[in-house]
């Protein structure tokens, strides 16, 4: 298949609906807005969310909570996802990113404690549970905190 082969599906294409153009089209006269009313005037219509001129929704609910303008986002990575690198091996964000573990490749990393180490790695990340700390030193590995 090439490109000049390339053709919508069956059906998939409509035509136009052309109004206000006699009686034989099948939408003259009113085109197809019904009678008088806000609905039928050219701009007529409500906004979205509009409910008649009673309290919208989103003025009647409360508000809640609050989300501080500085909260520093991190992406999570367990202990158990380490288990694919070599023994030895140096795993920092940017090895993280290689190894396609990071949805964000400038993004601030978080070691988890779930699941298990069996090797020995220098982890570099820029936060540490307690957990994740121990288990990476518990298999003889070191763990650098990355100033961010």
């Amino acid at each position: 298949m090439k490109l000049h082969e390339l053709k919508p599906p069956v059906g998939s294409r409509h035509r136009r609906k052309i109004v206000g153009r006699g009686p034989g089209s099948g939408h003259g006269m009113t085109s197809g807005r019904g009678e008088k009313g806000q609905k039928a005037r050219s701009g007529g219509g409500t906004r979205p969310g509009f409910e008649g001129g009673q309290l919208p929704l989103h003025r009647r609910v409360p508000k809640r909570g609050f989300v501080s303008l500085f909260r520093k986002e991190y992406e999570i990575i367990n202990v158990k996802d380490l288990e694919r690198f070599a023994p030895g091996t140096a795993v920092t964000p940017a090895s993280l990113a290689e190894a396609g573990m990071l949805r964000v490749a400038s993004a601030a990393v978080k070691i988890l404690g779930e699941g298990s180490l069996s090797k020995t790695l220098t982890v570099s990340a820029h936060r540490f549970s307690k957990t994740a700390e121990e288990k990476i030193r518990a298999a003889g590995g070191t763990v650098e905190v990355i100033g961010s």
